[in-house]
């Protein structure tokens, strides 16, 4: 017995050791414990994280769902919550695990002031679906977070494929965050800015964020925001679950162009990240929002982003939370942020 466990856990190194020369990562990176740097000359010091005019992006480890903290001249941000546990329709497929407690407590622990409130500038919901939005009523109507504004775009029903809207929640979570938007007297923001806006040291631009009114229903990750961010130097972009069922990314992504990080959409599964937005923006750093590499990239994917791009790949799930940090010689990883 022993000797079978031997050579099963010699197998399993090894195939984690091919897993990490596929995707061009160190082997280490899958269980290293302490800051990691990108490219790897660049290293972690002490002073990069303690000072105040830090600008970075909290990546929280929410298991398959997105839960991001924009930090920058010590002003927050969010796009998305995380999945919630709650199921409104009392549906066996939506008994899933919820990240509030989690994400509020990250919040609470690594936002908040000298008073011990929490203050963002502004949320994004990327889209109507739990795992991207579901944890924000949670989050918005604690007593000591305070949410100035929120960039929703509308979620209108009748567009979106019979599917969703029989067996998903979409409409519950998107009417119960606007609903904690409205108790807490934030502003709302449908109508999706075009133009490029200033958030601390960050320029940031929105993408896909017109509202769709073409007559062929269509899933709800079509409708997705995608966020742009630049900062001393270096571009990142957060795909939310944007993808290329209907030319979405190819019609973004030249106007996107190169950029250091990816944030890829949909968790990395099917239909997004196509060969055609790898080339366009090819990312140094791509970072899954999911438990494991082996739960995502779609083989194409897995293909282009070592092919074309020769992306470094981190998921948030292996490294219990990755942070970016912007700094003045690149962007410098931080993982295992969630204790």
């Amino acid at each position: 017995m022993k000797k079978r466990f031997l050579i099963w856990t010699g197998v399993l190194c090894a195939a984690a050791l091919l897993v990490g020369c596929m995707f061009g990562i160190p082997p280490a990176v899958l269980n290293y414990k302490y800051a990691v740097s990108y490219p790897k000359k660049y290293n972690v010091t002490k002073e990069t994280f303690d000072s105040e005019d830090v600008n970075r992006i909290h990546f929280l480890n929410t298991g398959s769902s997105d839960a991001i903290l924009i930090e920058s001249d010590g002003h927050f941000a969010m796009v998305d919550c995380g999945e919630d546990s709650d199921n409104p329709r009392g549906l066996p497929d939506l008994e899933l695990q919820g990240y509030e407690q989690e994400v509020l407590k990250y919040l609470k622990a690594h936002a908040a002031g000298e008073d011990g409130k929490v203050v963002l500038d502004f949320v994004v919901g990327t889209h109507a679906h739990s795992d991207h939005i579901g944890g924000f009523d949670t989050i918005i109507s604690d007593d000591d977070i305070l949410v100035k504004k929120a960039y929703l775009k509308p979620y209108d029903s009748s567009k979106i494929i019979d599917y969703e809207v029989e067996e998903w929640d979409n409409q519950e979570v998107y009417d119960q965050m606007v609903n904690a938007l409205i108790a807490e007297g934030a502003e709302i923001i449908s109508d999706i800015p075009e133009n490029e806006f200033t958030f601390g040291a960050f320029t940031c631009k929105f993408y896909n964020g017109e509202i769709y009114s073409g007559d062929k229903k269509r899933g709800e990750n079509e409708n997705s925001l995608g966020l742009l961010l630049s900062c001393n130097g270096s571009r990142a972009f957060l795909a939310g679950d944007i993808n290329n069922i209907d030319g979405t990314e190819e019609a973004i992504g030249k106007d996107i162009g190169k950029v250091e990080l990816l944030k890829f959409g949909h968790h990395g599964y099917d239909e997004s990240t196509s060969t055609a937005f790898v080339e366009a923006l090819m990312p140094d750093i791509g970072i899954l929002t999911n438990k494991s590499l082996f739960y995502s990239l779609n083989s194409q994917s897995k293909k282009d982003v070592v092919r074309i791009s020769e992306t470094a790949v981190y998921s948030t799930g292996e490294n219990n939370g990755i942070i970016a940090n912007f700094t003045d010689e690149g962007i410098v990883l931080t993982n295992n942020i969630m204790q």
